[in-house]
């Protein structure tokens, strides 16, 4: 490694990377923040109520995790595309991803509609909290097609660095949520009073906002690259499916995992199962900006493998991490301060905010090792290593860390506090396993 990766970007390389990377952290942090207040809302309504929405909100994303693997393949393609001079073209994995979009939604949705309440059973053996839940997933279904067409979007425009676009719809989106979810969940102004499920319909209501959102802009500003004209060739679409398909299996078996993960915390208890959720929403305050950065990564990744140079793509996912895990460690702070001021926003019981305060302390000194790996896996997705970053991701987590945390708590009795130890130690060797793969370089020959 050349001593350039242990430098700091100088100012050009910044502004670049910032440039990209501040839309895409202003659109997902919007997105985190209103989910908070979501759960804020919800919390007032009690325990089952906070660990219902946070159990449907992941049964929900399992559900789509498949679909929204397509934004991969949509940016990667568009990256390099960008890098190549072929502009006129960079559109032509969006109207693919969309296509495809549509044709994997709409029949999961319609299915697992009517699945939901056995589902939700199967996941909680609390028959309020299955009362609640249901009902609320039921309502989050219903805007599977929006959600898959927004993340093709989201590819697109962060693949020909118009992320700004992306950052300004998802505020329009999460305001909408907030504002909607509000009047359903208390029903104000005399809209009907839904409870848990009001913040299930806003959410969906707001999702289909952004989609048509997208869709004006999209025709305004891609139509000269592509956008809408004609259904892709065979060689795109399979280009995009070979990206995409590994992404998306691991972002199901990612989202099934943790799942997976409520459902051990749920057999430790309700309580558990609440603090949880409002520890995971927490976390992505710091995992979602990550992500963020790892997105500018794969866009500069995969533009500089468009102009063949691949020095540069590596010296990118470096400089990129750098930034990242100097701004998300910054962020992470006042939780390792200030934890009971945090908590107490989501959590009124004082027997709930006590065994969430190590946790939360735990997450927010990790935060910056986790977000080099979130950055170093955007950066090889937008190489086009799809496949191997499945592997890993998936192999870690299912045949590791899910076997010993469900044995941990179910014989060792680790409790809350284990169970987050476990947690932090497993992302941290999931990132020295994206370490070890950028530093093997076999991303640098893959075609896109």
């Amino acid at each position: 490694m050349n001593a350039q990766v242990f430098s700091f970007p100088d100012r050009l390389r910044r502004q670049q990377i910032m440039y990209l990377a501040l839309p895409i952290i202003g659109g997902m942090v919007s997105q985190n923040v209103l989910n908070l207040v979501d759960t804020a809302m919800v919390g007032s309504l009690g325990n089952q109520a906070l660990a219902a929405v946070g159990l449907g909100g992941f049964l929900n994303w399992m559900a789509m995790a498949f679909i929204t693997g397509l934004a991969t393949g949509v940016q990667a393609m568009a990256a390099r595309r960008l890098g190549e001079g072929k502009q006129d073209q960079a559109a032509i994995p969006l109207n693919g991803g969309l296509l495809l979009a549509m044709l994997l939604a709409v029949p999961t949705s319609l299915v697992l509609f009517f699945l939901a309440p056995w589902i939700f059973g199967l996941m909680n053996p609390d028959p309020e909290v299955v009362k609640i839940g249901a009902p609320y997933l039921q309502a989050r279904l219903i805007g599977m097609v929006a959600v898959a067409m927004n993340f093709s979007f989201r590819g697109y425009w962060n693949g020909v660095k118009l992320s700004q676009i992306y950052m300004r719809t998802l505020i329009v989106m999460h305001l909408s949520n907030v504002v909607i979810s509000w009047l359903l969940i208390y029903g104000h102004f005399g809209f009907p009073e839904l409870g848990a499920t009001g913040a299930g319909v806003g959410t969906m209501i707001s999702t289909y906002i952004g989609t048509g959102m997208y869709i004006m802009q999209a025709y305004v500003l891609a139509r000269k690259n592509g956008f809408l004209q004609g259904i892709p060739q065979g060689e795109t679409l399979v280009t995009m499916l070979r990206l995409s398909i590994p992404s998306g299996i691991q972002q199901l078996f990612f989202a099934a995992g943790m799942t997976a993960f409520f459902w051990i915390v749920g057999r430790v208890g309700t309580a558990e199962l609440a603090a949880s959720n409002v520890l995971l929403n927490l976390l992505l305050v710091g995992v979602l900006p990550g992500m963020a950065f790892g997105m500018a990564a794969a866009t500069l990744v995969g533009e500089a493998l468009g102009k063949g140079d691949s020095e540069a793509a590596d010296q990118w996912a470096w400089d990129v991490a750098k930034i990242g895990m100097l701004c998300v460690g910054g962020v992470a702070l006042p939780a390792v301060i200030f934890p009971d001021l945090l908590l107490s926003l989501f959590i009124q019981d004082s027997a709930t905010l006590e065994m969430a305060r190590l946790p939360l302390q735990l997450m927010a000194l990790s935060i910056a090792w986790d977000t080099l790996g979130s950055v170093l896996m955007q950066a090889l997705l937008g190489a086009g290593d799809s496949k191997r970053v499945m592997f890993l991701s998936v192999g870690l987590q299912w045949l590791i860390f899910l076997p010993c945390l469900f044995a941990l708590s179910t014989w060792a009795g680790i409790g809350m506090l284990g169970v987050w130890i476990t947690q932090v130690v497993y992302r941290a060797i999931l990132t020295s396993g994206f370490w070890a793969m950028w530093r093997g370089g076999r991303w640098k020959t893959i075609k896109v």
